[in-house]
This record gives structure tokens, sequence and C-alpha cells, in this order.
């Protein structure tokens, strides 16, 4: 394995004191987040109105995906991270169909949720592993 293989992909995920709840409160500050970009998305508001809740959003949701690469690259590549990468198409999606937004952005919601609550056996599935 190479140098980089190995960094990305090490034999054994990485983890330290306290991950589990780092990840648990960037994902409700994430959750946070989202609440609050949902009046831009679902009810049209100036982007003023929801701004601070979108950059809170768009921090947290890429610190989740450093730590989770971070703890193994194999994330990205499981339906979890693959998922992750849809929904953010689905965001640029959004961004390029005004007309779509609120319905792209129920459609992230529905695709979080089951995949969330989903057993870690679908979570965890791979088509490349």
């Amino acid at each position: 394995m190479t140098h980089w293989q190995h960094l990305l992909f090490p034999s054994k995920p990485r983890s330290y004191p306290g991950y589990r709840w780092v990840n648990i409160l960037m994902r409700s500050l994430h959750l946070v987040g989202i609440a609050g970009i949902s009046g831009g998305f679902l009810f049209d508001l100036p982007k003023a109105q929801y701004q601070p809740f979108w950059q809170l959003a768009i921090t947290t949701g890429s610190l989740l995906v450093l730590l989770y690469v971070w703890e193994n690259g194999r994330w990205l590549l499981q339906l979890k991270g693959m998922v992750v990468i849809f929904k953010l198409f689905l965001l640029l999606l959004a961004s390029l169909l005004p007309l779509w937004r609120a319905e792209l952005f129920v459609v992230i919601i529905l695709i979080s949720g089951v995949v969330a609550h989903a057993p870690g056996k679908v979570r965890g599935f791979s088509p490349f592993i």
C-alpha cells in the first residue's frame, strides 16, 4: 500500500478521545443550520435572513466530511458518503433550477432522514469495497 493509500485508507479507523461527542455536536449544529436555511428554500426569504444559517450548515457539513474521511476514507465509497456527494449535487441543481428549490430541498431532507436512520449495514454498503 502506498503512503497516500495508507493515509486515506488506514487498516483500522482512526479515532481520538471525545470523537463521538465532537461528531454529535457537529451533527447537531448542522441540523440547526439546515433548519435555518429552510426559510430560504421553502419560503423564498431574502438571503440575508438565512445567510448565517447557511454558513453554519456549510461549515459543519464540511467539518463532518473531513472528520469522516480522516477516520477512514472508505466513507467516501460507502452509501453514507456517496449520499452526501449526491445531496451536494442536488443543492447545485437547486441553484440552477430556482423554481424547483423547495422540492429539491425536501428531497435532500428525505434522503438525509432515510439514510441517517437506516441500519448500519445499509449505510455502510459499498459497491466498491
